[in-house]
C-alpha cells in the first residue's frame, strides 16, 4: 500500500472508532443493553488495531520519530489519555455523573489529538490560548 492508501485507512478507522466511542457511550448512560454485547465490545479493538497500525505505518513511512516530532509524542500522549477516560467512562459501577464527565473529557481530548495532527504543533487548538 502507498502512503495515501494509509493515510485513508488511518483516517477512516479515526471516524470509525470515534463515532462507535460516542454511540457506545451514549448508548450505555440511556441504559441500552447492546453496549454489553461481546461484538460491542470486541469489534472497536479490531479498528483500534487497524488505527495504530496505519498510525504506526505512516510514522514509518514518513520516517518521523515522537523524539524528533514532538506533535507525534504529544499526539501518542493524547492518546493514553484518551485510552484512560475512555475506560473509565464505558465501564459499568462507577457512578454516572463520573462516567459522562470522563466520556465527555475523551470526547475532548479527542478533539485535541485532531487538531494536532492537523497543525503539526504539540499544543493543536490550545496554541491560541498559549
Amino acid at each position: 500500500m502507498d502512503y495515501g492508501a494509509w493515510k485513508l485507512l488511518h483516517q477512516t478507522t479515526v471516524a470509525i472508532s470515534i463515532s462507535g466511542f460516542v454511540l457506545r457511550g451514549a448508548a450505555s448512560f440511556a441504559g441500552a443493553a447492546w453496549p454489553r454485547k461481546r461484538v460491542a465490545r470486541t469489534l472497536p479493538h479490531l479498528v483500534d488495531t487497524l488505527l495504530l497500525l496505519s498510525a504506526v505505518m505512516l510514522a514509518w513511512m514518513l520516517q518521523l520519530s515522537p523524539l524528533a516530532a514532538p506533535w507525534l509524542a504529544a499526539k501518542i500522549a493524547g492518546l493514553l489519555l484518551y485510552i484512560a477516560l475512555g475506560m473509565v467512562a464505558l465501564r459499568p459501577g462507577r457512578p454516572l455523573p463520573v462516567r459522562v464527565g470522563a466520556w465527555l473529557a475523551a470526547l475532548l481530548v479527542f478533539g485535541w489529538i485532531v487538531s494536532v495532527a492537523l497543525t503539526k504543533d504539540p499544543l493543536g487548538a490550545l496554541r491560541g490560548l498559549a
